[in-house]
């Protein structure tokens, strides 16, 4: 696996999601909490930015269409999306957060 940071661990606020460019793929990082996740910075039904939908729970809103996606799996769970969207490792090292954007953790998902 090959993490790369993405952001300061400070920039992340608890349910606003927050666009970066790692290794010149696109992800959105919202924090849950103490969890953290990272899903391609794209709505798989019209390739709008994720990063500037709603986020409640596990779960963030594609503010075009209202097509919603599970941030654990990348899975829409509202129409009128109905492909998965990949979701990346993501990991904590002292102040910074890192992502794998190599290694998608839905890779079954992606090619069913």
């Amino acid at each position: 696996m090959t993490f790369t940071r993405a952001c300061a661990l400070a920039d992340l606020e608890t349910g606003t999601p927050y666009a970066a460019t790692v290794e010149d793929v696109d992800v959105a990082i919202v924090r849950d909490g103490e969890e953290l996740f990272a899903i391609r910075d794209e709505c798989s039904h019209a390739n709008i930015a994720l990063s500037e939908g709603d986020v409640e729970g596990c779960l963030i809103e594609c503010w075009l269409h209202g097509s919603t996606f599970d941030l654990r799996t990348g899975k829409p769970t509202t129409l009128p999306a109905f492909e998965p969207v990949p979701v990346y490792p993501v990991r904590v090292d002292g102040d910074d957060v890192l992502v794998d954007v190599a290694s998608p953790l839905n890779t079954e998902e992606l090619s069913a």
